[in-house]
């Protein structure tokens, strides 16, 4: 099974949905192949706003800084049931544009380093109050998942992956997702947003059912290959 995930990694709802999908796995017991896609929350976002996320969320959303407190706080404690521990009071102002092209390179050696690097970079933001928009923190997160460090130095000395990342957030929008965190499962069913656990398992239900295999009738005392034509010809 393959899992397409479009996410930002300063979007707490996007914690909290791949925590959900990972429970929804664990519990089906199913495995997957998750791939990452990158999709830019707000790419206006600059790595040095002297405002707070609370005050950012106020403005943005047209509300007060006492609102954007609220907001933090539900985010917060959604994500501790969960196991999450957030600390948005020391989240810091980042593009992630640059992060999403480390998360292309790392796909390169693999959608499970992808995976590493998505939840340092995760972790990194909501937890650890890093600034995932600084090239010497991404440079570290991206040492401690395995990453080689001079091709690490090269993509961030330039733009290479821009275009993947223009290209993942115009599939996105493709898909009709205005949003994040969406989930593409076997490039059939979607999920939009960081559903509830249950959720997830009827959508892996249901792509499990659909790729059940075929089983086969025949008439009776037949073999399942006769009258059929195969690499090596027809049997006659």
């Amino acid at each position: 099974m393959r899992i397409d995930v479009w996410s930002d990694v300063v979007c707490p709802w996007c914690y909290i949905g791949k925590r959900r999908l990972e429970e929804a796995l664990t519990e089906s017991g199913d495995t997957a192949e998750i791939v990452w896609h990158s999709f830019q929350l707000d790419p206006s976002s600059t790595n040095d706003d002297p405002r707070d996320l609370p005050t950012r969320l106020g403005e943005k959303y047209g509300r007060d800084r006492a609102w954007g407190v609220q907001a933090n706080q539900h985010v917060t404690e959604v994500a501790a049931e969960l196991g999450l521990e957030y600390h948005l009071d020391q989240a810091k102002s980042v593009n992630t544009v640059d992060a999403h092209r480390l998360l292309h390179l790392a796909l390169e050696q693999g959608p499970e380093t992808q995976g590493r690097l998505k939840e340092r970079l995760l972790k990194a933001y909501f937890t650890d109050g890093l600034p995932v928009g600084d090239h010497t923190t991404l440079t570290a997160l991206a040492a401690e998942v395995g990453l080689p460090a001079d091709r690490v130095a090269e993509v961030l000395a330039g733009t290479e992956y821009a275009e993947e990342v223009a290209a993942d957030q115009a599939q996105a929008l493709a898909y009709g997702a205005n949003g994040v965190p969406f989930f593409v499962i076997d490039e059939k069913y979607g999920v939009s947003g960081a559903q509830p656990t249950e959720v997830f398992r009827e959508a892996l239900k249901r792509a499990n059912a659909d790729r059940k295999p075929v089983t086969l009738i025949t008439a009776p005392g037949a073999a399942a290959d006769d009258a059929t034509c195969g690499p090596d010809g027809c049997p006659i």
